[in-house]
This record gives structure tokens, C-alpha cells and sequence, in this order.
């Protein structure tokens, strides 16, 4: 008799979907069931959500799967698109091997050639030649960038080194102030957000995706401006979740870099996380020795890896690969010259099909 079983979970799982997420020691907000509804409602991707269960119901483990459909960026499946993280969440290694098994019938049923994990915590099922795949990825390139907070807002400035407070400083002296808030917030998050991603060569998210985040999850979710004489110019949408306040966007005018208006909108931030009783802040994606890496370092954040795989529809098992192409290279630099209200109507029918 099978140990497990798997299915597809449906809205009516959501609560069960849930609850299992928050007992696990190793999960992330992305896992959560509302994410399903933030991506399909913001651009219509179909979404196959696995979930594992033992002889007597309980649930083992969960496998969230957006299916992406691009004639130039490709067909897979990914656990999940737009997020550091996602992937499988199990209660043991054999329960990853069974939903890594369900996948891979998932894909030969949508004739899907590949699986893209993103794991904050390797999984053990990828590490040898187990039946789920037969190694590990050779490098990890990207990390999270984490720092452990005191208890209160008033203890971090303190902690502070005398040229960060200085920094920090800077804008304040400009006139610059912050609001923090929900959706009421959007458009002025989302004017800075439009710009900053033109100028770094990429198209940006649809405004929608960020509402939809700001509707699912009203407790979680807070968006932050900095302004200077009633212009946003630096903001960011954070998500907290058991106990870690996740910083998954954020974006400065670079027309106002000298007031360093981003060194106010962090410690604004890490101020937040500390306040409302979050033990770690964490500053999100980078890739070691870039100059956000550096950034991020400088408030006292620490490198954790990410584990990213591809794993194939016959189980061999890759890292997943980053380096961009000369033709993206290419591509980002064209990008950078657009006209930003262009981008704003270009960019999310683009960008939707862009898993990172």
C-alpha cells in the first residue's frame, strides 16, 4: 500500500493548504494558497497546485506549479515565477521524491519539458542519484541577503554605525519624508517602480500583480514611499511572514541619488520590522559582489544561499542558469531608451512570460 497520494488542490483546500504551510519550519510566504490567485488574477496563467497526503489524510506536502507558455521564453512549469522562493515544501525526503514524481507526470501530460524549483533550503531529494534526480546544482549564484533584528527600532539606530546614521541623515536634512501604507499607496509606489525598471533595461510588472498581493494579503503586505517635495521618489512593497519582513520590490529615482533618498526608505523599513516584533528583515535577491549585494551588506545582512533547479521531465537535474545572453544584454540596453509611458503599456505583456 502507497504511503501517499497526490492531487490537485482546489479553492476548497485553501484553509488546509494553509495551515499545513504555517507548521513547517522552512516556509515561505509564496507557498501560501493566496499566491494563486495574485498570479492567475494578474496574468492569467494556469496554476497546478499539488498537494501530498499520508494513509490517513494529513497532509505531507505541498508543490505550488505555474504553468508558463511562450513561443520565445519558453514552456515549463515553475514553483514560482516572479518570487525568490517556492518550490516543495515536505514533510521528509520521500515525500519530496512523490511530489517531484507528480510533477514530472504533470509535464508529460502538458507537454512541459522542464521544472523550475526555487528553494531557500536544498532539497535532499536533489542531492544524489536518488530516484527524484541525480545531483545538486554545482553553484548556487544567487542569495538572500538577511539581517537579524533587535527588539525595537529604537535599538537598531543605535546599533548603527555613525556614517550609516549619517547616510541615513541625508535625506532628511533634503526635506524627504516616508509614509507607510497599503493600497492607497500603489500609484506612487508603482510611478517610481515604472521609471527604475525602464532605467535598469526591464520590463516592469503590471501594476495589477501588486494590488492583487496588497488585496490577498492585507496583513501582510505594506507599501512604503519616500517623498521630496511631494514627488515619490524611492519606494517598496514588503511582505512579512513567521517572523521574516520580506522586501521583494524596491526602487529609486535615480534622478535624486544624491539625496540617497533609498537610505531612508530601508531603515524605514528595518524600523517597521523591528516594531512590529519581526526577528529577521530580509533585503531579498543579489548576486555576490554586485553593488545591491554591497548595499544590502552594509546594514549588517548576511549571504544565505538560494537553491534554484531545473529539473527535466526524465529527472536529470541542472542549475538553473542566470548569466544573461548578449542578446539580452542587448535587449536591456534598447529597453533603457524607451519612453517610460510606453513601458508602462509594453512592459507587463512582456514581462508576464519573464520568470524571474
Amino acid at each position: 500500500m502507497q504511503r501517499y497520494s497526490t492531487r490537485y488542490a482546489s479553492a476548497a483546500d485553501r484553509e488546509t493548504w494553509d495551515t499545513f504551510v504555517h507548521g513547517q519550519p522552512h516556509a515561505n510566504p509564496y507557498l501560501l494558497y493566496g499566491w494563486r490567485d495574485v498570479i492567475h488574477r494578474a496574468y492569467g496563467h494556469a496554476t497546478h497546485y499539488l498537494m501530498l497526503t499520508g494513509r490517513e489524510g494529513s497532509v505531507q506536502g505541498v508543490l505550488p506549479l505555474v504553468h508558463l507558455r511562450h513561443f520565445i521564453f519558453g514552456n515549463r512549469l515553475v514553483s514560482l515565477p516572479f518570487a525568490d522562493a517556492g518550490g516543495v515544501l515536505a514533510i521528509d525526503r520521500e515525500a519530496e521524491e512523490a511530489l517531484l514524481s507528480a510533477a514530472r507526470e504533470l509535464c508529460l501530460k502538458a507537454g512541459v519539458g522542464e521544472i523550475e524549483l526555487r528553494q531557500e533550503k536544498a532539497l535532499a531529494s536533489l542531492a544524489d542519484s536518488s530516484p527524484a534526480g541525480p545531483h545538486a546544482p554545482a553553484a548556487v549564484r544567487k542569495v538572500r541577503m538577511l539581517i537579524t533584528l533587535p527588539e525595537s527600532a529604537e535599538a537598531l539606530r543605535k546599533a548603527l554605525k555613525s556614517k550609516l546614521r549619517n547616510q541615513i541623515n541625508r535625506p532628511l536634512r533634503e526635506g524627504c519624508t516616508c509614509r507607510i501604507g497599503a493600497v492607497e499607496l500603489l500609484e506612487d509606489f508603482y510611478k517610481v517602480f515604472l521609471i527604475n525598471m525602464r532605467d535598469l533595461g526591464s520590463p516592469v510588472h503590471s501594476k495589477e500583480l501588486m494590488r492583487h498581493v496588497l488585496e490577498a494579503f492585507p496583513e501582510r503586505s505594506r507599501i512604503f514611499v519616500v517623498y521630496h517635495a511631494g514627488r515619490p521618489i524611492a519606494a517598496s512593497l514588503v511582505i512579512g511572514f513567521n517572523g521574516v519582513l520580506r522586501n521583494p520590490w524596491a526602487s529609486s529615482d535615480r534622478r535624486y541619488a544624491a539625496m540617497s533618498p533609498n537610505m531612508l526608505l530601508y531603515s524605514r523599513m528595518l524600523e517597521y520590522a523591528c516594531d512590529n516584533g519581526y526577528q529577521t528583515f530580509d533585503f531579498g535577491r543579489s548576486t555576490p559582489g554586485e553593488g545591491t549585494y554591497k548595499f544590502k551588506e552594509q546594514w549588517g545582512a548576511q549571504p544565505a544561499p538560494l537553491h534554484w533547479y531545473v529539473v527535466p521531465a526524465d529527472g536529470s537535474t541542472t542549475a538553473a542558469q542566470e548569466s544573461p545572453s548578449a542578446g539580452f544584454k542587448l535587449a536591456a540596453r534598447l529597453w533603457s531608451k524607451l519612453p517610460v509611458p510606453l513601458t508602462r503599456v509594453l512592459g507587463p505583456r512582456i514581462r508576464k512570460h519573464i520568470s524571474l
